[in-house]
């Protein structure tokens, strides 16, 4: 079976919470679709707590906006990694201290260095994933790409920008012959954005006061902490 996870953002009890409940066994493969970090307490645990995860089931991770900000911050280089000036501001702050940033002599973030294996982690976040019938993305495609019934043509043509913060595209028809699972955006009312055949939404604000959602494919099962 395959499992998708929503953003977690900091949120380590939840992210335990969770990986505990669900029935995964050996065979079983889990996409992660980013934001990990900014607002929530404890975002090195998170990393942390995936990086272990990952040698015991075969794992995917998305890069999300929160990721691209924060590596753009540290000065990282990459198309993907961008508005690094917004990270403090979105609740970069606790990232950084989970890290011991503000306890360091020299606070230039330029030499400023993750543990090896959590550096290893950033720089292998991938902007997409598809398997089978369905499409993993943080955000959206953009909504300019709706209408192309070539996925491998739309993501291709796909901005950085559109895969990390897209909201146009939301809960909108397209033709790219998959089902587009995505976080980024919560409901106000912090369910799952259900808009079958097209998109599912699994960013169910859990560092807002809702919940940490993963759904188990093909069965489109849910389980929430």
């Amino acid at each position: 079976m395959l499992y998708a996870v929503g953003d977690i953002h900091g949120e380590i009890e939840l992210l335990e919470e969770l990986l505990a409940e669900l029935p995964h066994a050996e065979g079983d493969r889990f996409v992660f679709v980013g934001d990990y970090v900014d607002r929530g307490p404890d975002a090195r645990a998170v990393v942390e707590r995936l990086v272990a995860f990952s040698s015991e089931r075969e794992c995917v991770f998305l890069l999300g906006n929160h990721e691209s900000m924060f590596l753009d911050f540290l000065g990282w280089e990459k198309p993907e990694y961008f508005a690094g000036d917004a990270f403090l501001m979105n609740g970069g702050d606790r990232t950084l201290a989970s890290y011991g940033y503000f306890d360091l002599d020299d606070l230039s973030r330029h030499k400023f260095r993750l543990p090896a294996e959590h550096e290893t982690f950033f720089r292998n976040l991938v902007l997409s994933h598809r398997e089978g019938d369905y499409l993993f993305v943080h955000a959206g495609l953009g909504r300019a790409l709706l209408n192309d019934a070539d996925l491998e043509h739309a993501l291709r043509k796909a901005h950085p920008e559109d895969l990390l913060w897209d909201r146009s595209g939301l809960d909108l028809p397209h033709r790219l012959g998959v089902t587009i699972v995505y976080g980024h955006t919560p409901s106000a009312d912090f369910e799952v954005r259900w808009n079958e055949p097209f998109s599912i939404g699994i960013d169910t604000g859990a560092v807002y006061g809702g919940r940490l959602t993963a759904i188990r494919l093909p069965d489109e099962t849910l389980f929430q902490v």
